[in-house]
Parts: C-alpha cells; structure tokens; sequence
C-alpha cells in the first residue's frame, strides 16, 4: 500500500514545474501533460514509499495498513523531490524549497527509527500509541527506614 498517492503529489507541484519535470518539450494541453507526467509520478511515489520503510522497517512492521497522516505529508515531500531532482536542483533557485522539504523528512524518519519521535503507531502496528496509555514499573525498593534501622 502506497502512503501517499501520484494525485496528492501532482496536486502539490506547481502548473510550470510539470514541463521542467517532463522535459524540454512544452506541453500546453493539461491532459497531455498529466498523462506525460503520471508514470513518473507513481515511480515516484514507489521510490519515497521505499525509502521510509528503509528508516522505519527496524522499529515498525511496515507498510503500515493504515498510513499515519505525518507518514503521508512526508512521502508526498520524498515523492516532490524525487520528481524534481531527475533534472537536477539549484539550491540557488526555486527548487531549493523541495530540497529543504525533502532533508526535513529525512531528519524526521531519521529521529522516528532512532525512537526519539513517536508516530503514534505501536512497533508491531497492532494499536495506536495512544491505546496504550502510560505505564511505569520499578524494582523493589532496597533501602527504607525498616530495613536501615540500627546501622
């Protein structure tokens, strides 16, 4: 199951950037274009999906069976950048911003599989993190007044 669609990421890419992204023919008839760019789009989409299991497959049973909404948001910026990187990105220009979307979510996935970041998924998916609830245990306590007396 993909955590993202190729529409959701065609909805976020801007109107002028589907042409960089296709190539250098410009393509002004809209359904041409979407059509031209869709396979590209769902490869997309299958690279991001990829590489957030890669960080999250030893702490979470992945694919998920229901996508986390934070899960979705970053794979729609993995997928962004994927597309846009195939011509190259100028830090210099426009295409800074998926850059920057993009080491976000890595930083993000990063600290998620390091345990620092919860994704509200338990780490064998069964239940949600806020089933859970809070428990704390502790050993038995070694010292106390009764058995210190006299020392």
């Amino acid at each position: 199951m993909a955590y993202c669609t190729a529409q959701e990421v065609l909805d976020m890419l801007k109107e002028d950037m589907m042409n960089v992204i296709i190539g250098d023919e410009y393509i002004e008839d809209k359904d041409e274009k979407i059509e031209k760019i869709m396979p590209i789009a769902e490869q997309a989409v299958a690279d991001a999906d990829a590489e957030i299991d890669g960080y999250l497959a030893k702490r979470y049973k992945v694919p998920f069976a229901k996508t986390p909404q934070v899960i979705n948001k970053f794979a729609k910026d993995i997928a962004l950048y994927n597309m846009v990187s195939r011509k190259g990105v100028d830090e210099n220009e426009r295409e800074k911003t998926y850059l920057t979307r993009y080491n976000a979510a890595i930083a993000f996935l990063t600290k998620v599989a390091e345990g620092k970041i919860s994704i509200g998924v338990s780490e064998n998916n069964t239940e949600d993190a806020a089933r859970i609830g809070f428990s704390m245990s502790n050993s038995p306590r070694l010292f106390s007044r009764g058995n210190m007396k006299g020392w």
